[in-house]
């Protein structure tokens, strides 16, 4: 008996791979299978043409040269390769400013590399989720190796205001690493105008496919150099060993491609669904969003519904909404959402808090059935 799916309401968390994208990537399964890395024969050069067509497409994108695009197996392990890769390489400079509101792939490694002897200054948020700029420009110091920032937060949306960021870490000559998995291919990301030097961002949250990513890492003004975090072959020029993900790459290639194509049109549908939701939700049911009062991505929504009276709000609905507590990655966290904790949001409103993210294949009815679904668990 076939099981009947919910409406799939978490965008945030991975999308589903454009059919486009699907297509291009499918010959490269079984027709061009060649290593990218084998130079003798045809096989080889048709894969590392395919790889250098996406990762042109790739660096459009985000307004970054060919050069500068290091592929990965997903964001974490950009992550990883940005602030293992830079610290290895600091002499003297040992302290890293970061936020409370991070991703765990930051906030973790960062753990890390406090046990290794590196001083994090974490910052806080104020109730909108957002970072003071006084704050950073406050903190830095002569040791100052590196500021790591997100672009945009994966539970709330909420958008810091990354070219201030990057204007003040080229004066104090501070590199800035920034995790932008939410923002590409969501809003316009260029990374010479925001200041930005190593970035991290990912295929499968752009309607590509899961396993590939990638980490941008500035070749000049300043020149980023960093100790690669798996070795054996010398792919992507010394900086990330293994055999290249071929048809991910071509995935992910095509995928930016109708990111950069398609987002102006793309964000403002979606935007005006989004509001929708929430216009209605605030209305009806005296639900809060958290994050409104500052910018935000067009697709992402965390709501809280005071009128629930449930014990568990993601089980009441998960018959026929995919919506969830916050990122997939803390699913786990003791006491609830550390990014909504940071926000000084209690416990009790975190229990009632959902996160809602919206995508290509969203339609206006499902937010209708979403409004209803809500209705019904707040009426019992």
């Amino acid at each position: 008996m076939a099981i009947s799916l919910p409406v799939y309401l978490d965008y945030a968390s991975t999308t589903p791979i454009d059919e486009r994208v699907l297509n291009k990537m499918l010959p490269y399964f079984n027709q061009h299978y060649g290593n990218a890395s084998s130079k003798t024969h045809a096989y080889g050069w048709i894969a590392e043409e395919a790889v250098q067509v996406a990762r042109e497409e790739i660096a459009a994108l985000i307004n970054s040269s060919t050069e500068e695009i290091v592929f990965t197996s997903g964001a974490t392990e950009s992550v990883n390769l940005a602030l293992r890769g830079i610290t290895e390489n600091a002499s003297q400079k040992k302290h890293i400013i970061s936020f409370s509101t991070e991703h765990r792939a930051v906030l973790d490694t960062l753990s890390i590399l406090k046990k290794k002897g590196f001083k994090i200054s974490l910052l806080p948020v104020d109730e909108n989720g957002q970072i003071s700029i006084g704050d950073v420009s406050s903190h830095i110091q002569q040791d100052t190796l590196m500021i790591a920032c997100m672009y945009a937060n994966n539970e709330t949306g909420v958008i810091h205001p990354i070219k201030e960021i990057g204007r003040i870490a080229k004066e104090k000559s501070v590199f800035f690493f920034c995790d932008a998995t939410q923002a590409v291919g969501k809003i316009p990301v260029n990374v010479e105008a925001d200041g930005i030097d190593m970035m991290a961002f990912s295929s499968h949250k752009l309607y590509g496919s899961k396993g590939v990513g990638a980490l941008y890492v500035r070749r000049k003004n300043p020149r980023v150099e960093l100790v690669p975090q798996i070795t054996g072959g010398g792919q992507e020029n010394n900086r990330r060993s293994g055999t290249l993900n071929v048809p991910g790459i071509v995935g992910f290639g095509e995928a930016a491609r109708l990111c950069r194509e398609e987002m102006n049109i793309e964000s403002k549908r979606i935007l005006t669904l989004r509001n929708q939701l929430e216009s209605v939700l605030i209305e009806k049911h005296s639900a809060a969003i958290h994050g409104m009062n500052t910018k935000r991505l067009p697709n992402i929504s965390n709501i809280y519904l005071p009128q629930y009276n449930g014990s568990n709000l993601i089980a009441d609905l998960c018959t026929h909404l995919a919506v969830s507590a916050g990122s997939a990655c803390s699913s786990g966290e003791l006491g609830g959402s550390h990014v909504l904790r940071a926000m000084g949001i209690s416990a009790e409103e975190i229990k009632k808090t959902v996160r809602i993210s919206l995508g290509r294949m969203t339609k206006e009815e499902d937010i209708y059935e979403t409004i209803q679904q809500i209705k019904v668990i707040c009426d019992e």
